[in-house]
């Protein structure tokens, strides 16, 4: 179980004016930036519940935005990240579902376009003190908070490769916090999440790729 801190009840540092709608979004879509492997071109946010029903006074459109490009919740850049991202060339869109009650009223969908063809959709909730989560990626549910150092590999659904990835890691001393995987369906594509409480060297990501049936695999650090 992770500990509180007094850093997670007073806030986080933070530009706007609320934790789950401004912090948590712009959380959410740092992280989906960061899962994501191509230099994106357009984004799509599909918003549920509260996040819909309030976005525009708080501020989550532009959070969500400046987090797709890679702004952290304290830049003074968040209230004109719109302009930011005509800047950048980055087309952005927003479509809005307040009747699904079967999600966490704070979830957002978000849909990447690259421009070398790269796809990506991402479903995250913030649950609240500007923290977020990933529950989707592609359709496959998960669960990934970045609160740690972080490896998420891509990969078959097959014998041997949770060794593999677990081998890499304790060749090179880094010491496993957690460890999941979830997948598709039997022998399809599945993800292996794991979090560390060392930075992890890039080294140690390349060493894990190195294997047949791994699709990919991501750093994500230094949220």
């Amino acid at each position: 179980m992770k500990e509180i801190s007094a850093f997670d009840v007073i806030g986080p540092l933070m530009i706007g004016p609320s934790s789950s709608h401004t912090a948590g979004a712009q959380r959410i879509a740092l992280l989906a930036r960061k899962l994501f492997k191509g230099e994106p071109k357009k984004a799509r946010f599909v918003l549920y519940g509260s996040f819909a029903e309030t976005y525009r006074g708080h501020g989550t459109d532009r959070a969500l935005v400046a987090g797709i490009l890679g702004f952290q919740s304290h830049d003074e850049r968040i209230g004109r990240s719109f302009s930011c991202a005509a800047e950048a060339g980055l087309e952005v869109e927003f479509a809005f579902d307040t009747e699904n009650r079967d999600v966490h009223p704070n979830t957002a969908d978000i849909f990447l376009w690259g421009k070398n063809g790269e796809t990506l959709w991402v479903r995250g909730v913030s649950p609240g003190g500007g923290r977020a989560e990933i529950r989707g990626i592609d359709g496959v549910a998960i669960t990934l908070s970045g609160d740690y150092h972080t490896i998420l590999v891509e990969h078959e659904d097959a014998p041997g490769m949770v060794a593999h990835i677990a081998g890499k890691l304790s060749e090179n001393r880094i010491n496993i916090a957690f460890m999941r995987l979830y997948r598709e369906a039997k022998g399809a594509k599945a993800y292996t999440i794991i979090e560390a409480d060392e930075e992890i060297p890039k080294a140690v990501l390349h060493a894990i790729e190195d294997h047949r049936g791994v699709a990919g695999a991501m750093l994500i650090q230094d949220m």
